[in-house]
Formats: C-alpha cells, structure tokens, sequence
C-alpha cells in the first residue's frame, strides 16, 4: 500500500517472489527513522510498548488481536527468558552438556600434618640473618 512500512528483507523477499511469479514488483525508497519511530515500528508489540506510547501500543495490539513471536533480545529479555544469542540460540540447545563420569580424587586434610609447632621445633641448620652485615647464624 503507497505510504506503507516494510522490512527491507521482508520487502526484497516479496518482490523476488513477484518476479518469479511473473507479477510487476513494488517500488519503494529506504528511509531512515528516528529512534522513536523505529522502536514503534517494530514487528514486536512487546518491545514497542516498552520504549514509549504504551498504552496506544498495547491497546492496538489487543484491538488487532496480535501476538509477538518474541523473536529479539528485547522481548526476550523482559518476559525473562533466556535470550536467542550466543549459547541462548536454538541451535545450540541439541548439544548434550554433562559432566564427566564422577572419579574420586584425593584430597588433603591439615590432620594429615604434624603439629606445625613441633615441625619449627625440630629444624637445625644454618641461615642467613636479615642484618646487613650478612653474617651467618646457626639455628638451635
């Protein structure tokens, strides 16, 4: 419809298919809108009412009987639902994610040490003294 918004791959995927189907294809110019506008003009009902005129957004959307197929991050992300990127994405949730078979490991455990007093009791040997005439001193 002249003066109508589209979707530019929307747009191009249609006027493919007119093409192949022998029909004249639609004309139409690219336009750059504003952040207000393009937010409101999204596809998604959800992620329009989030950003501003929501009640108008909402009342369109239950008068139009529309639903929102909560394909971006937006919409996702509002309703708390792990968002469609990086390891969130549909193709990723095939991969079997578990931990390997369970092997016991040793551990350690300070009852497994001598007495920390009676170990420093027992050194003998020489050392060097912190003072700055580096002379030697024996521990006894």
């Amino acid at each position: 419809l002249p003066g109508e918004r589209a979707d530019a791959k929307v747009f191009r995927d249609t006027n493919r298919s007119m093409v192949e189907q022998g029909k004249r294809p639609a004309e139409g110019r690219p336009e750059l809108m504003g952040i207000t506008k393009a937010s409101l003009a999204t596809e998604s009902w959800l992620s329009a009412a989030s950003f501003q005129e929501t009640t108008r957004v909402l009342t369109e959307a239950a008068i139009d009987g529309r639903g929102d197929n909560l394909v971006g991050l937006k919409e996702n992300i509002i309703i708390g639902k792990l968002i469609p990127a990086g390891s969130g994405m549909d193709r990723y949730n095939a991969f079997d994610v578990s931990a390997p078979d369970y092997v016991p490991m040793a551990y350690y455990s300070s009852d497994d040490e001598e007495d920390p007093a009676a170990f420093l009791a027992g050194l003998h040997g020489t050392y060097v003294s912190d003072a700055t005439d580096g002379g030697s001193e024996v521990a006894q």
